[in-house]
């Protein structure tokens, strides 16, 4: 099974493509993050960083670049470094923590934290979500309080599991979600770690997904109800 970075993401759809050279499977850019973050925010001037709007009570780091037409609103937190492209709102109580790479057009929703990260452009993560270690596609979308569980419970390196059965080790400590280009995640699901969802794919509401998703599949979440009358 391919794992190669072009199965899953559009490189049109990001101004970071370059840090995918040399990646084989796609979850390999996660530890590049941070020195690749870095250097790039090295390159702009610290006078000339924060080019967008920024609200008098947003708490905003000295390495944080902030693009053209981006809006960082009201008791929002960035610590950096980030880089955050053109026209993307940082709504109000979002923790930002280190090394991020957030594309254009992007929403990042109140109370909800990001670390070491990468997504592309039009991602919507709008409501009470957590993002870390993750790689979130074009147009990629998680419901409200939408989880990427980035470690697991006894601290080993993260394994995934394919389709087939084949067990993959990833050799990383901390790895979320890889999720594709315009996939749907419903609300309050939890991504456990080294989840991979394909392209163009769909997880219902409140699904515990672990594993790799193909492109274009549904998880299907739907328990029976029972509903009795009322004494």
């Amino acid at each position: 099974m391919s794992f190669s970075p072009t199965d899953y993401l559009d490189f049109s759809q990001t101004d970071h493509a370059e840090i995918f050279a040399d990646v084989g499977d796609v979850w390999q850019v996660l530890p590049k993050i941070k020195e690749y973050v870095a250097a790039k925010v090295a390159t702009v001037p610290v006078g000339r960083r924060l080019l967008g709007e920024v609200h008098p009570t947003a708490v905003v780091g000295p390495d944080v670049y902030l693009a053209p037409g981006a809006v960082v609103e009201a008791n929002a937190v960035i610590k950096g470094p980030a880089w955050i492209g053109a026209n993307t709102t940082v709504r109000s109580g979002a923790y930002l923590r280190e090394h991020l790479l957030i594309g254009e057009g992007c929403t990042l929703g109140n109370s909800s934290e990001f670390k070491n990260c990468l997504l592309f452009n039009n991602c919507e993560v709008p409501h009470f979500n957590y993002v870390g270690d993750s790689v979130l596609g074009y147009k990629a979308h998680l419901g409200a309080g939408v989880v990427c569980s980035n470690v697991r419970l006894d601290r080993t390196a993260v394994r995934l599991r394919t389709p087939s059965g084949e067990v993959i080790d990833t050799g990383l400590r901390k790895f979320g979600a890889i999720v594709g280009d315009r996939t749907e995640v419903g609300c309050n699901s939890v991504l456990s770690p080294g989840s991979v969802l394909g392209r163009d794919s769909i997880v219902y509401p409140t699904t515990n997904w672990a594993g790799v998703l193909g492109e274009r599949q549904i998880v299907k979440n739907k328990p029976p109800l029972d509903i009795v009358g009322r004494d």
